[in-house]
């Protein structure tokens, strides 16, 4: 009887562990098919991520102009300012100056024509390259206005435009990236010397390039830049947006100065070379008197 008994016991502990094993190894494989599961979705969301991009590469600013890609004229959109989203945060901290120089005449009004860009020095045969990434919409010559110039329609919803060329390094439907040689610099058109005529527009509307960028310290003035239609208007006097006291005659130069940190800077120390207070540079830039500077991050001073 014990010999029985002892035999059982044994039976039972076997089918004990037979079972726990078993189990085990349907948890195993269980875990085993949630990796797998976890895999295909990382899978899937790359997939899905690089499918995005070669879109927004195929057909930048696609939720903003549709399939509006006109080749022939410079603003074929003609949307009526009420039409025009009331505001829109365009991003611009991926950035390249178009060519690093200086403003020999600004934009805003010139008697009684308007002047859509900013114009800057250069030589000709300079290189001008692709403020931001994008693809070129179109290269054209003109012989009363822009004479040899390019418009790229970027990633960020803005179109920019490059003007008086003297030979184009890009063509039509040319995907570039931000910083790419896109021309040569030059003296055509209606031009009275060499020089960059550049221009930054949304939706066919002309943005003053110096509420975009620092010309001085050759920097966005911040990251983000938002885009007011009426406010805008308001600032030239265009019909029933016109401002009091606004000036035809004045250039409508920039209102901000900014800067770009570099290592080892602090808000006191950049508070100081500017001649203003920690706290204006908190309230500017919404941070606080601790935060942590990351270098290259763009800061309002005025």
């Amino acid at each position: 009887m014990i010999i029985c008994s002892l035999g059982s016991l044994s039976a039972q502990h076997n089918r004990n562990l037979s079972t726990q094993q078993h189990s085990k190894l349907h948890q195993d494989l269980i875990a085993g098919q949630q990796n797998i599961h976890k895999a295909i979705n990382l899978v899937d969301s790359i997939a899905l991520l690089e499918m995005l991009e070669e879109e927004e590469q195929e057909f930048p600013g696609a939720d903003i102009y549709g399939d509006n890609w006109d080749q022939t004229w410079v603003n074929p959109y003609k949307v009526p300012i009420e039409k025009l989203p009331e505001t829109e945060t365009i991003d611009v901290s991926e950035y390249c100056m178009p060519i690093i120089s200086h403003i020999t005449s600004n934009y805003g009004w010139r008697r009684r024509r308007m002047h859509r860009g900013v114009d800057l020095a250069l030589h000709i045969g300079d290189t001008v390259r692709a403020a931001f990434s994008g693809k070129v919409r179109l290269t054209r010559y003109e012989r009363r206005g822009y004479g040899y110039y390019v418009i790229i329609r970027h990633n960020n919803g803005l179109e920019t435009i490059y003007g008086h060329l003297s030979k184009f390094l890009v063509q039509p439907d040319q995907t570039v990236k931000v910083g790419d040689p896109i021309a040569l610099g030059g003296n055509t058109g209606r031009s009275t010397g060499p020089h960059l005529h550049f221009e930054t527009r949304y939706l066919g509307m002309d943005i003053n390039p110096n509420k975009i960028f620092d010309f001085v310290n050759q920097v966005p003035h911040t990251d983000t830049y938002t885009f007011n239609p009426k406010e805008l208007a308001s600032g030239l006097g265009y019909g029933k947006y016109k401002s009091k006291g606004v000036n035809k005659g004045t250039n409508n130069g920039a209102k901000y100065i900014s800067y770009r940190v570099r290592k080892g800077d602090s808000l006191s120390r950049i508070a100081s070379k500017y001649g203003v207070t920690i706290n204006q540079l908190c309230r500017l830039n919404g941070i606080k008197r601790n935060a942590i500077l990351r270098e290259g991050k763009v800061l309002r001073i005025r």
